[in-house]
């Protein structure tokens, strides 16, 4: 038997967050604890409202599952992923963010009931985990100059993108840091700007562009594909495991988000199509705990790109495990997905 709780949180975060789509001074977030013979996994799904995610939603998506989880039989801990994650998929068709939270639960009490590492579990080696950026919401150019100027110790940065000075911002932000860029545009431009764009992008030393059009600009997608003088990686445009192939063509790599396409198992079907099909694969996140993040750390290995920056953004986190740290991950010496919920986590809870 499995004994399910749920909590929600507020997180802090140290800046005003803003993307092309708005701005947010604190995350909402929900913890699912998954109990079981003496040990408990936790994962996390954020409120999202570009996908309509809710945390009254998901708190009933996962109670509407709580029978199915109560009833299942731990005594082999690999059916925990092999057999109940397949089952919950089946019961939460177009609910990833509830999915997901319960999945990152389910891979970490499997890995704490091995008493093993969910990486080494799927024989990976987290010294192969690739460096992660540190995000740059937009701000003034200012503000988002002293932004980089406290993470100077990071060797990548994201910046969010999608204003009227998107060319000036990396112009001047490339005056105070050496660091290797990578844009986001969040869909905020035109085929025409993406293009216009992207030479003087890649002789600031930017890496790549993520998602600069809107996802369903299908035909604009292909033509940034063609015409680009930069890589392009999808976000918006792939969200589960059907979207990776539809981004052949019209993209040179993904980007996975755990939320989005329902979790751990997914992400790693996700990146096995990728593979086949020659894109390079890259896993984000949301802005959200070190429970989420510990989770990612575990896909991490398996990756040519990583954004794993959400708990450095925090002013305030609830959790212990995978920490980034100047962009390298740290990971515990510990079994699961190496999460402890912190003492203090209960002052950030949402009562």
């Amino acid at each position: 038997m499995i004994q399910v709780s749920t909590q929600p949180y507020r997180l802090p975060l140290k800046h005003v967050f803003t993307i092309a789509r708005g701005s947010t001074t604190v995350r909402d977030t929900l913890i699912v604890s998954l109990s079981a013979d003496g040990q408990t996994g936790y994962g996390e799904a954020t409120s999202n409202s570009y996908y309509k995610a809710t945390i009254p939603e998901l708190v009933a998506d996962i109670q509407r599952v709580t029978p199915l989880l109560e009833a299942f039989d731990t005594a082999a801990p690999d059916e925990l992923v092999g057999q109940l994650i397949p089952q919950l998929a089946e019961q939460l068709v177009g609910k990833p963010f509830a999915l997901c939270a319960l999945d990152m639960a389910l891979h970490d009490l499997w890995g704490k009931l091995r008493g093993q590492p969910v990486w080494r579990l799927w024989g990976l080696n987290p010294a192969n985990a690739p460096t992660s950026n540190y995000t740059i919401g937009i701000d003034t150019i200012p503000k988002m100059v002293e932004k980089a100027q406290e993470v100077a110790d990071w060797p990548l940065l994201k910046i969010k993108l999608g204003t009227k000075e998107d060319l000036a911002i990396v112009r001047e932000l490339r005056q105070h840091t050496e660091a290797i860029f990578r844009v986001d545009a969040n869909c905020g431009w035109t085929a025409e700007q993406t293009i216009e764009f992207a030479p003087e992008l890649k002789d600031l030393g930017v890496e790549f562009i993520e998602q600069p059009l809107p996802a369903e600009d299908r035909d604009g997608a292909r033509k940034v594909f063609e015409q680009c003088a930069l890589p392009v990686i999808a976000d918006e445009s792939c969200i589960g495991e059907d979207d990776v192939a539809r981004c052949e063509g019209h993209f040179h790599g993904i980007n996975i988000k755990l939320v989005k396409c329902g979790g751990l198992a997914p992400a790693r079907r996700m990146v096995q199509t990728a593979r086949r099909l020659g894109l390079k694969v890259m896993a984000g996140c949301m802005t959200e705990s070190t429970v989420g993040i510990s989770a990612l750390g575990q896909l991490a290995p398996l990756l040519d790109f990583v954004d794993m920056d959400g708990a450095a953004l925090l002013a305030d986190d609830l959790a212990d495990g995978v920490k980034v740290v100047s962009g390298r991950a740290q990971y515990p010496d510990r079994p699961g997905s190496g999460i402890e919920m912190d003492e203090h986590a209960s002052a950030l809870a949402a009562n």
